[in-house]
């Protein structure tokens, strides 16, 4: 979830880590047995005069499944569910009004999976699981193609 927000101008910092759950400063080992309740996720720091709370959510819900209730594409379990994590009620607000127009384009038969969920504590993930796009590149490029099958 780095990588499709990583190149825009105004974007500051987007640090891989982890929020939700009931365990205080989880690992991933941790975390990616699903027992914590944390989801995995991105805290992004950005410049609104450069960049709109909307654009952050347009290019979210361009890259992920909204109706899987399960997780993401092949990655399967809690950990892997999509929610959007607000710091203040106008943030909440436009998320919500987002996700109600994305509504009318889904099919009428699915339902919006992704949760909408005040900020709890982020905790940053390990070293090696920042940037993974950068230090994995061969690896990232696999996930993608298996992300591309699962779809």
């Amino acid at each position: 979830m780095v990588k499709p927000f990583d190149t825009f101008e105004g974007i500051e910092k987007v640090t891989s880590g982890y929020m939700g759950g009931h365990k205080d400063n989880p690992s991933y080992e941790e975390v990616k047995t699903g027992d914590t309740g944390h989801y995995e996720t991105v805290e992004i720091e950005y410049d609104v005069a450069l960049f709109s709370y909307n654009k952050l959510l347009e290019i979210f819900f361009s890259v992920i499944d909204p109706t899987d209730e399960g997780g993401q594409f092949q990655d399967r379990g809690s950990q892997y569910k999509t929610a959007i994590f607000y710091t203040n009620e106008d943030q909440k607000a436009v998320a919500e009004d987002y996700v109600a127009q994305l509504k009318q384009t889904i099919d009428k038969e699915k339902a919006i999976a992704t949760k909408i969920l005040p900020a709890s504590t982020f905790y940053e993930a390990e070293a090696e699981h920042q940037d993974f796009y950068k230090k994995n590149p061969e690896r990232y490029a696999q996930e993608q193609q298996e992300r591309q099958k699962y779809k």
